[in-house]
């Protein structure tokens, strides 16, 4: 068992932002990294009553606010509205001379951006308790590391150091400025030619976007699908609608080596299919790995993944007990939202001594392309050759998608065989927000028939859950047990209540 650590002054002092030379001395809980899930651990573990330091090399905010979720969905936004404009006259409205001022769309993006920034600053943190350190963490022992040369103890400590973008490793890229999602967000004037490298989320929803806001997009993926980790249909969807905003979609294909042109970050692409590509900028969205590099993990005993990944276990836990990983340093789904709630379980673990478990079954993720992509739990594919119940409703049949005229798309649910609802997809507008019900329901272990049974408001989207909920339930009703039931109820019913012989006159 180990040992209490001695207090120093400066761990006993009110949280402030410190120097390293403050910092030095014993914390219970040590944080390293200020992306989402170690702000969410930080402030946490100091709202438990643990001193908790957090430690931040780079921008408080971390992927999702500088590089990710912010800048992403502010530039589908400005991309909804140009898109929303040149169609509107399938709504009887005619709108003239749309055009595009990429500048000011990137100033919109940053924006966004500032206007979020105070919330996760160290003085935000300093407010909830949190002590902050800026500076570079190595671990240097079980319950050690450094910061700028002073030494810090801690009780526990949780790494949240997130990840970074994998570059393309084929000839000639080295010579090309090539763009990731960490990068892209410099760009000031909008490419005439961009090539998108990956069918992920992140591929398809730039692709879009950028094609929706003038530039000519050409997507190349190695796979036969867009979407990988959903289901066929999703990806045949999505496929289709980056199509009709003019990408060139270019599946079973990936650059095979890359040549410079004149102008800084432009070049030629030459793919394995035997085309090129001439290019103005490419944005390779390839995947992340976990940024564990200069992190000291062997002093401190800490074990990675083949891939090379932080280990945990599904207490959050890393192979040195005193330390929790958590965030995209993991092998766990890399979202924000679970980043968030990964953090502050580990958090109330490493405060409190807990062994709370993370349950990584229940992770919803959305894909914001247009439509969107909502999905959660077994995958209709998956449930089929399970023998469950899979019930879909189509957006053509959906009164508000026919209203909006957005009625590409579908909803399908996923229920196990006690009609217990395991798994949801959601193709179209609004996915993530229809999302939320169908999480909890997931959660809550409710059946099709309690989703049925409940009232929802008309129209909205989140009718195709409920409309295919009443199919299930209606498909119950007319077989079975439950229709014998029926009918012997009607029966009686009627016997009992029979009207009045009449007689002849």
């Amino acid at each position: 068992m180990t040992a209490p650590l001695r207090r120093s002054a400066s761990a006993r002092r009110p949280a402030r932002i410190l120097t390293a030379a403050q910092a030095r001395g014993d914390w219970d809980v040590v944080v390293v990294g200020a992306g989402s899930a170690g702000l969410v651990a930080s402030r946490t573990a100091a709202s438990l009553g643990a001193r908790t330091l957090i430690i931040e090399a780079d921008r408080f905010g971390g992927e999702c606010l500088y590089t990710g979720c912010v800048p992403s969905k502010a530039l589908i936004a400005a991309a909804h509205a140009a898109h929303t404009a040149r169609t509107a006259h399938r709504h009887g409205v005619d709108v003239a001379d749309v055009a595009v001022d990429f500048a000011r769309v990137m100033a919109h993006v940053r924006a966004a951006i500032t206007t979020i920034e105070p919330v996760d600053s160290p003085d935000a943190l300093v407010a909830k308790g949190v002590s902050v350190l800026r500076g570079r963490a190595r671990l240097t022992g079980p319950q050690t590391l450094v910061v700028d040369g002073v030494e810090i103890r801690f009780r526990d400590a949780i790494l949240a150091t997130g990840s970074t973008a994998i570059l393309p490793d084929v000839p000639g890229a080295d010579d090309v400025d090539v763009l990731t999602n960490d990068t892209f967000w410099d760009l000031d004037t909008l490419p005439g030619t961009l090539l998108v490298q990956g069918g992920g989320p992140i591929g398809c929803e730039i692709a879009q976007a950028m094609a929706r806001l003038g530039s000519r997009v050409v997507l190349v993926h190695r796979g036969e699908r867009l979407l990988p980790r959903e289901d066929a249909a999703a990806g045949d969807v999505i496929r289709a609608a980056l199509e009709a905003d003019g990408v060139d979609v270019r599946l079973g294909t990936s650059v095979e080596r890359m040549a410079a042109a004149e102008h800084p970050g432009s070049g030629e692409a030459t793919l394995t299919d035997g085309t090129s590509v001439r290019f103005d900028r490419t944005l390779v969205a390839a995947g992340r790995r976990a940024r564990v590099d200069g992190l000291g993990l062997d002093a401190a005993g800490v074990v990675v993944t083949a891939r090379g990944d932080i280990a945990v276990d599904d207490t959050l836990a890393t192979s040195n007990p005193r330390i929790r990983a958590v965030g995209d340093v993991t092998p766990l789904p890399r979202f924000t939202h679970t980043a968030g709630y990964f953090g502050s379980v580990a958090a109330s673990n490493a405060a409190l001594g807990l062994s709370r478990r993370a349950d990584g079954d229940g992770v919803p993720r959305v894909t914001f392309t247009a439509p969107e992509v909502g999905a959660i739990g077994v995958s209709p594919d998956d449930a089929r050759t399970r023998g469950w119940t899979v019930v879909t409703q189509a957006h053509h049949d959906l009164d508000r998608a026919i209203a909006d005229d957005e009625t590409t798309g579908s909803t399908t649910l996923v229920a196990d065989p006690r009609g217990r609802l395991r798994g949801a997809l959601v193709i179209g507008p609004r996915a993530g927000e229809v999302l939320g019900e169908l999480t909890t329901a997931i959660g809550a272990k409710l059946t099709l028939r309690d989703l049925a049974s409940t009232m929802h408001a008309y129209p909205t989207y989140a009718d195709g859950a409920w409309n295919a909920s009443v199919q299930s339930a209606q498909k119950a009703l007319s077989g079975g047990a439950v229709a014998f039931g029926i009918r012997l109820l009607r029966r009686w019913h009627g016997r009992r209540h029979a009207l009045p012989h009449r007689s002849a006159r």
